[in-house]
């Protein structure tokens, strides 16, 4: 008889989701899926409020990355104002969207993905978390707190709070940089720059005991997208986006917001509640594509910042193409933070940063506007469209775990195959099928939306697991 093995819930992810994986009667694995259970409708809570607020409310769409749905947004609404904001407010935004990308990862790396790491697959799951890092290696279990704490004090300095700070609004920031502040955030930068020097050299000492994932953790050719600035290194707040294939190719360059939903476009599969981004012009499934960390190492040509352009030379040397395990999204990740700890020293050395001018103004000058930006797992679009009065009357968000979500779903199945043998599976099995998703750190409260027709499958099951009844809505 076929057999289905459930894992639910998938642990350290930020959301609610779970993995099937479908046997037959052989015990082969014929198919398996990543399920997003969870569904938030902000598109729909946005109707009907004056554009302005956007950027504040979008920011209730996740504790953990609320900063890049501050820029995406304020950026949307400053096309629908027609306005440039000033410098100043330009680098303090990539100040505080850096800051994110640094606690973020460090809370990717070290509380979700390091207990498999530095444990073990196979370990305990009851000390594989993070206190069973910080017992077992202590030093590094400071480390990633440190740099955490790192990230979440810059926004904090820069916010007034650490978690969904009002301080991006449309037309730049509310409030300029006080000196003492930037002494303080400089006076962090030594002790973060010691934290990711460890991480980075803790990592390199143990990737090659861990071959046998990188093999089959979603480790096959796709496209990858990311931002890019126009002398090809990386960007996180500006620039525009660069597609290329499974070969470094570049398939599509320099795409605007204002003409992201022409390149791009959304499925919906009836097994969750995110939805599959895909480009446009190769169709669905053909077009999905990857984004976040990985993407971007991939795409871009520099680092832009010295010792993160060292590390970025060592990760190509990986493959000779484009690096296409997904393990190697924790790599990237650390690379990353290091660039952010440079650039974030870089920033703060530009006299401008102290400016008092730091905000634009304008009313209501066009009836739709796009903006995009990279969150730390990748690019991130909103797309309002408002009336006279600047009211919303339409919005999309397109979310990097959404874009991701082929990927994930195709390594899933690929490690199940590798791992799930004649219908026989352990503990440590089902936790490395887990460690897939953990690789791409999805946000999943961000990813489901309520943008056109959403499948709905609603299940009566009797207390021994019987499905009674079943109602679909397509």
């Amino acid at each position: 008889m076929s057999q289905t093995i459930t894992i639910d819930p998938v642990t350290r992810l930020e959301g609610h989701g779970k993995i099937t994986i479908q046997l037959n009667s052989r015990g082969e694995v014929e198919d398996a899926h990543f399920h997003v259970t969870q569904v938030r409708g902000f598109e729909r809570f946005s109707e009907g409020r004056p554009f302005y607020e956007m950027p504040s409310l979008m920011a209730r769409i996740c504790g953990i990355c609320p900063v890049s749905h501050l820029i995406a947004s304020a950026k949307a609404c400053e096309a629908i104002m027609s306005v440039r904001i000033p410098h100043t407010a330009a680098q303090l935004r990539r100040l505080l969207n850096l800051a994110q990308m640094v606690q973020s990862h460090a809370l990717s790396f070290f509380y979700l993905a390091s207990p498999d790491l530095l444990l073990g697959m196979d370990s305990d799951p009851a000390v594989r978390n993070i206190l069973g890092v910080a017992a077992a290696k202590p030093e590094l279990g400071r480390a990633g707190i440190g740099l955490r704490r790192f990230g979440q004090s810059i926004i904090e300095l820069l916010g007034d709070k650490r978690i969904h700070p009002g301080w991006v609004v449309p037309g730049g920031v509310t409030e300029p940089l006080e000196p003492a502040k930037r002494d303080k955030i400089l006076a962090m930068i030594p002790e973060a720059y010691a934290n990711i020097g460890l991480a980075l050299g803790a990592y390199k000492k143990i990737a090659d005991t861990f071959k046998a994932e990188i093999a089959v953790f979603a480790n096959f050719p796709s496209n990858y997208m990311s931002l890019i600035n126009d002398d090809e290194s990386i960007e996180f707040t500006d620039g525009a986006i660069r597609l290329i294939d499974s070969k470094g190719g570049i398939m599509e360059d320099g795409i605007a917001a204002t003409r992201f939903a022409e390149a791009i476009g959304e499925a919906v599969e009836p097994y969750s509640y995110t939805k599959f981004a895909y480009y446009k012009p190769l169709g669905y499934p053909e077009g999905s594509y990857r984004v976040g960390p990985l993407a971007r190492l991939n795409i871009v040509k520099s680092m832009g910042t010295p010792k993160a352009e060292k590390e970025l030379a060592e990760f190509k040397q990986l493959a000779a193409g484009p690096v296409e395990g997904s393990f190697h999204y924790h790599h990237a990740r650390l690379v990353e933070m290091l660039y952010g700890i440079e650039k974030i020293e870089e920033i703060l050395a530009d006299p401008r940063i102290l400016g008092r001018h730091v905000r634009a103004t304008a009313g209501v000058n066009r009836l739709e506007g796009a903006g995009q930006a990279e969150a730390p797992r990748g690019v991130l679009h909103h797309h309002y469209k408002v009336d006279d009065d600047g009211k919303v009357t339409w919005a999309n968000l397109v979310i990097a775990t959404g874009q991701n979500n082929k990927a994930m779903n195709l390594g899933v199945l690929q490690a199940a195959r590798h791992y799930v043998k004649n219908g026989k599976f352990t503990e440590g099995v089902l936790n490395r099928v887990e460690a897939v998703v953990r690789t791409f750190d999805p946000c999943l409260s961000c990813s489901t939306h309520a943008f056109g027709q959403m499948p709905l499958a609603i299940e009566i099951i009797s207390a021994g697991g019987e499905v009674l009844d079943r109602v679909v809505r397509d």
